[in-house]
């Protein structure tokens, strides 16, 4: 079974929302067990239809599509606290892929219960469903910012946006924080090659904005790379956790 959720790690921080002595009972009954992946290894692939939904305990992966001819689109980063299998659990399918990029814990529930949490747990049933609306609002904001910045926007943007979700899972040291992807992850994301990619992030180091390298992202100054992105003054909304 691993850990219960009365005793989640992550349940605890200030980001989610949280859950009453009644919801931790459900969630207790809906979790069937833990699943540890190793790096690189699909945990949900493209036109599948699995019985398990998962959220990330703990590791960092990636969603992403690809197209007829091999090549990737990163759709987004899957790190703690992310539901995943939501989409095949109402469409029947996955229409994206979810990789572990590094090792990965997941908590794992049955897709047959789902009804049950809708049928008697209706606020959780509204968290799942403010959590698909606001994966909709982020992928808006994604492609206004594909859409609309220069590489050197778009790439202050996208660190300023990972680093602040990295900061409010308490996962920062300082202005550290663990970003273990390769640069071809984050160029597939950004719709850039790997030569621009890795062009303009040079570009954000120099003007001490932004250090990425061995798998740590240095941000000196959250607030300048924020302005530089065109996402100034954005903060996280709690969110629940499933």
């Amino acid at each position: 079974m691993g850990i219960k959720c009365r005793n989640c790690p992550i349940r605890q921080l200030p980001l989610f929302d949280p859950m009453s002595s009644t919801e931790i009972e459900f969630m207790e009954k809906f979790k069937v067990g833990e699943m540890n992946m190793e790096p690189g290894v699909p945990i949900l692939a493209e036109g599948a239809n699995t019985p398990q939904l998962y959220t990330a305990l703990s590791g960092m992966g990636l969603r992403y599509k690809l197209l007829e001819d091999g090549r990737r689109h990163v759709i987004s980063l899957v790190l703690p606290g992310d539901f995943i299998g939501l989409q095949a659990g109402v469409l029947n399918q996955m229409t994206h892929s979810v990789e572990a990029t590094t090792a990965m814990t997941l908590c794992v529930f049955d897709r047959s219960e789902l009804w049950s949490l809708y049928r008697n747990q209706p606020a959780r049933a509204f968290d799942l469903t403010w959590l698909a609306a606001n994966e909709e609002r982020f992928l808006g904001e994604a492609l206004a910012a594909l859409g609309q910045r220069e590489a050197y926007e778009l790439l202050a943007w996208a660190l300023a946006r990972i680093w602040r979700k990295l900061n409010a899972l308490d996962m920062t040291s300082g202005t550290v924080a663990p970003l273990p992807y390769r640069q071809q992850d984050l160029a597939d994301a950004m719709g850039l090659s790997l030569v621009h990619t890795n062009k303009t992030l040079a570009k954000l180091r120099n003007s001490d904005l932004a250090f990425w390298s061995d798998g740590e992202l240095t941000v000196p100054d959250i607030e300048a790379l924020e302005e530089v992105g065109l996402c100034r003054d954005e903060s996280l909304r709690k969110r629940p956790l499933i």
